[in-house]
């Protein structure tokens, strides 16, 4: 995925070393963060600060997560001694969480709701040559009822509540890692287990912050 760049290689890995150090022990996921050059998918007047453990906008009053949070949640996605297979991203956006579950993930749907951010996802993307990914442009609270059901599926965005049709596509034994907001100003992680067909385990965890979650294609 990534050509020879010793001084983004370096910041690569002090990367992960941040990301490590706030919590994150997922060997795929560490290496995932070692591994995607950050700085490709980043406004290029942001390229000095591509490495820092920070939320950067990325346009259309869209940001690119955290790193730290991006593998927290790739993270959740994973139930111990079970590889993760078939995911759902809810929310493209640049393209970089995406190329993070392709290295940890057997099969990765990425749907995005503003075309000019699908659109430039799909170019950033296009040199990696990434087999196991797909990018649909499409309304993300609808899921992707035709790839489904779904290992895990993760939401960059936060509504108020998670979409039905979202849980509907989630296997059995799939978790589904979304921020889930209370009100206008406090969002928490939440992570979804669906433990039979009517049966949903819930996992509240950490305050987070995220976009609004939004409905409809523009």
């Amino acid at each position: 995925m990534v050509k020879k760049d010793p001084i983004h290689d370096k910041a690569r890995i002090q990367l992960a070393e941040k990301v490590a150090a706030s919590g994150v022990r997922h060997r795929q996921v560490l290496e995932a963060i070692a591994t995607v050059p950050r700085h490709a998918f980043v406004d290029e007047a942001l390229d000095t600060r591509a490495y820092e453990d920070s939320a950067l906008p990325i346009g259309h009053q869209q940001t690119i997560s955290k790193p730290s949070v991006v593998a927290r949640m790739v993270e959740l996605l994973h139930k111990p001694k079970k590889e993760l297979g078939k995911v759902l991203e809810i929310g493209t956006g640049c393209g970089y969480q995406a190329a993070i579950l392709s290295l940890v993930a057997a099969e990765v749907y990425s749907i995005e709701r503003i075309r000019p951010l699908h659109d430039q996802a799909r170019a950033k993307l296009r040199p990696f040559r990434i087999p196991n990914l797909r990018l649909v442009y499409g309304d993300g609270i609808r899921g992707l009822p035709q790839a489904a059901p779904f290992d895990g599926i993760i939401l960059a965005a936060a509504g108020l509540g998670i979409p039905d049709p979202l849980l509907d596509q989630l296997a059995i034994g799939g978790r589904l890692v979304a921020p889930v907001a209370k009100s206008e100003e406090e969002q928490q992680l939440v992570v979804v287990e669906r433990v039979s067909s009517q049966r949903y385990q819930r996992t509240v965890l950490e305050e987070v912050f995220f976009v609004p979650l939004q409905s409809g294609t523009v």
